[in-house]
């Protein structure tokens, strides 16, 4: 199935929900000028990232699936028929989560929260517990979000419960992703979309870069590294199914589970 995927690589203003919402929502239009079937938005773009203290955080947070920038979403999605994903700042109770959402034309489908915290994160967010694929009409979509791309057990994992394409909001302060992302796509034999961000927020410097990867682990377009700008690839999610590396290894028929643990 041939399919249209995009990333949307923005500059977020750190606590501007209203100013975040219409940058969304311009590039949403983006994607639906440009006939994307999937558009990706980077970690925490509804809130910026860099916050100061919980209590700044808890301020520019919203509850899912209740809040504006949910509702926001479910109506682009519907109107440009696409489906999306997004970094959002959550509130659930007294509880913050790093957490991204999917959309669809009919309406919300699902949470991840993010397993695996960053530096200050810990401070802030409370951790996930479990990543989630979701059926869709277009493809199996898995999440994750950007630190947990260091650990490859989530990339596996994600594989392991039949995702076709692994959608990954991401605000990138380090410089190797872009490096590894390539391996992770070829050794889990997935489609990649990675949508970064750009700007500075404080100390941080965001890296941008935000990339599309086969299931060869080839490159197929990347966004530059200090620019917002709307990236896409047409892919055919078909290729995802095939974890043949030679014609007699198969990266899950050949898997000794057994042989993994550690006592």
């Amino acid at each position: 199935m041939n399919i249209r995927v995009g990333a949307a690589q923005i500059r977020p203003i750190l606590g501007d929900l209203d100013r975040n919402r219409e940058i969304i929502r311009k590039f949403a239009e983006l994607g639906y000028k440009n006939e994307l079937d999937l558009l990706v938005f980077p970690e925490l773009a509804n809130s910026g990232y860099n916050f100061k203290s919980r209590e700044d955080a808890w301020r520019a947070s919203e509850t899912i699936p209740e809040g504006r920038t949910i509702k926001l979403l479910e109506k682009l999605s519907q109107e440009y028929s696409i489906y999306v994903v997004s970094g959002i700042n959550e509130r659930h109770e007294d509880k913050l989560y790093n957490s991204a959402v999917l959309v669809g034309p009919n309406g919300f489908i699902g949470t991840y929260r993010k397993v695996h915290l960053f530096m200050n994160e810990k401070d802030i967010f409370e951790r996930g517990r479990e990543f989630f694929v979701f059926e869709t009409k277009i493809a199996r979509i898995g999440i994750m979000i950007c630190f947990d791309w260091i650990f490859p057990e989530a990339t596996r994992t994600l594989v392991l419960k039949g995702a076709e394409i692994i959608c990954h909001p991401a605000n990138l302060v380090l410089p190797y992703w872009q490096k590894l992302c390539g391996l992770r796509a070829l050794e889990n034999r997935v489609y990649i979309v990675t949508a970064n961000r750009v700007g500075i927020e404080g100390n941080l410097n965001f890296t941008g870069r935000s990339i599309i990867v086969d299931p060869k682990g080839e490159i197929i377009t990347e966004a530059s590294r200090t620019h917002e700008e709307l990236i896409y690839a047409d892919i055919d999610v078909t290729l995802s199914r095939d974890k043949n590396i030679t014609p007699r290894n198969n990266i899950f028929e050949d898997r000794l589970p057994e042989a993994y643990v550690l006592f």
